[in-house]
């Protein structure tokens, strides 16, 4: 992967936007996608049935509109269109210093991010890795990580 693919969806604060449940490219998106087609249009009433059997099918219902949710990602990322967490200020913030990330930043780390303490945690040590490693060895270190630990 090229440095703008990787600087495309590892997001200012570290975090893989490719793993993100909103991401239109995501493995989540397509997996959701995938089951929904594996599963068919018709499965509710099959679960109706299969609730006679295990209880569990009974909440199908709820599944299914997750199912739909999970499986269509719009977001093109957060560099595209701004973060899920309303109150991350990283995209603005990284666009007028003119870096990718906030380590590249003379003022990193600072009080400007907008994250509750577990993720300027984060956001902090991801971007401290990215300076230590760079970026490609960074997103070798985590691709195979989920994002929700």
């Amino acid at each position: 992967m090229n440095k703008s693919e990787l600087t495309r969806i590892i997001a200012p604060c570290g975090l893989d936007c490719g793993k993100c449940l909103a991401f239109e490219d995501g493995e989540i998106r397509k997996n959701a996608s995938e089951l929904k087609k594996l599963l068919g249009n018709n499965f509710s009433d099959y679960a109706s049935r299969f609730a006679g059997m295990d209880p569990v099918f009974e909440g199908y219902a709820e599944f299914a509109r997750l199912l739909e949710y999970l499986s269509s990602g719009t977001c093109g990322g957060c560099r595209k269109q701004g973060c899920l967490f309303g109150e991350c200020r990283l995209r603005d913030c990284v666009r007028e210093k003119v870096v990718d990330y906030c380590i590249k930043c003379a003022q990193f780390p600072c009080e400007e991010h907008g994250f509750p303490e577990g993720l300027r945690q984060r956001w902090e040590a991801n971007n401290r890795r990215i300076g230590e490693v760079g970026l490609e060895s960074y997103y070798e270190e985590i691709r195979d990580k989920p994002r929700y630990p």
